[in-house]
């Protein structure tokens, strides 16, 4: 059985637990732990790097790194990302140096990982086989595929102040103007709490999926989109040139696993991040926005929590718990998933 999954960060890396306690180990390319047996299932996760950002001349993947840390039980399970162990002293010199951005914190083992991606970047290798090679060491037990190897960074159009200064030099009487950020700079910095007028892909005109994810999609047996935010995470994947393309027309089904129950996110801001898109935080708002591929969508089943209601034409729709308590207890998400649309992982 071949099984692609589009994820994002933190809520994307636990499903990928339960795909892989469902279905077993597999490796890509064939490194795998000593005394391990592979699975005989393929799993590949297309993994979201809108949030992907240049900081203290380093190149960091949030959401790559917190799906190969989850997977490779190297992760920090109380905050659900970074390193397990962490300490913080470069964080505490830049600080002490007075270096931007000050509102971003790097961890001394996390940092690691970003130094020898970006000497690899600076030596010209692609970031999906960076990827692969930082992998070998995790033995994530899936394979992890950036969903491109081009800049495909996530901006948000904001409303800030005018300084004083900027005003007189521009001689200006306005004392607001519209501005692009970086998701990291709106998400961490502002959590999300300034004016937000719409997000933005800078780099996306240029951008392919990365080599093996459009090939990942064709093969599939089942695509499964993790409950990870529907705006910048499943949604930046799926704006990545190709990818909405080749999921319509795959031969596999499209199960979608909501992020929201009741109208609360499981985790996260997605209700900030669908406010600004005009999306109401209910499943059937999130499942309506995807839509069915019967009507130019990218979904045949949508999974909700019980208690829960979606009626989206043309999508099968399935209530069954969605809390990831544990990979045992996700895992048979991906079952319900399958016998939603008549897959057997048998």
């Amino acid at each position: 059985m071949k099984v692609t999954v589009l994820v994002g960060g933190v809520g994307g890396a636990r499903f990928l637990q339960g795909v892989r306690e469902l279905l077993g180990r597999t490796s890509f390319p064939d490194v795998l732990a000593e005394g391990l047996p592979p699975s005989e299932h393929e799993v590949t996760a297309v993994v979201n790097v809108g949030d992907d950002a240049w900081m203290h001349g380093v190149r960091i993947c949030p959401d790559l790194d917190t799906c190969m840390y989850t997977l490779g039980d190297g992760i920090d399970t109380d905050r659900g990302w970074g390193r397990r162990g962490e300490t913080w002293h470069a964080k505490e010199e830049l600080a002490a140096y007075g270096a931007d951005p000050d509102w971003f914190g790097l961890g001394d083992r996390d940092l690691a990982t970003h130094l020898i991606r970006t000497q690899m970047l600076d030596a010209g290798y692609r970031l999906s086989d960076i990827t692969a090679a930082l992998c070998r060491r995790w033995d994530p037990g899936v394979r992890l595929l950036p969903a491109t190897d081009d800049r495909h960074e996530t901006h948000v159009v904001v409303t800030r102040p005018i300084d004083a200064a900027k005003q007189a030099a521009d001689g200006t009487e306005a004392s607001e103007e519209k501005v692009a950020i970086h998701f990291q700079e709106w998400w961490v910095r502002h959590r999300a709490q300034i004016q937000t007028h719409g997000f933005a892909q800078v780099g996306s005109d240029d951008a392919k999926a990365a080599p093996g994810v459009l090939e990942a999609i064709a093969e599939a047996d089942i695509i499964l989109f993790a409950p990870s935010n529907p705006v910048v995470s499943v949604g930046a994947i799926l704006s990545v040139p190709g990818i909405r393309g080749a999921l319509r027309t795959a031969k596999a089904p499209v199960v979608g696993v909501s992020p929201i129950i009741g109208t609360s996110p499981l985790r996260g801001m997605a209700d900030e991040c669908l406010s600004v898109v005009d999306v109401e935080t209910t499943p059937e708002a999130v499942g309506r926005h995807y839509g069915a591929r019967s009507a130019n969508g990218v979904l045949d089943g949508w999974l909700i929590a019980p208690g829960d209601s979606a009626d989206i034409p043309g999508v099968k729709v399935a209530s069954v718990p969605l809390l990831m308590t544990d990979p045992a207890t996700t895992a048979q998400m991906v079952r319900d998933a399958c016998d939603l649309v008549g897959v057997s992982y048998e």
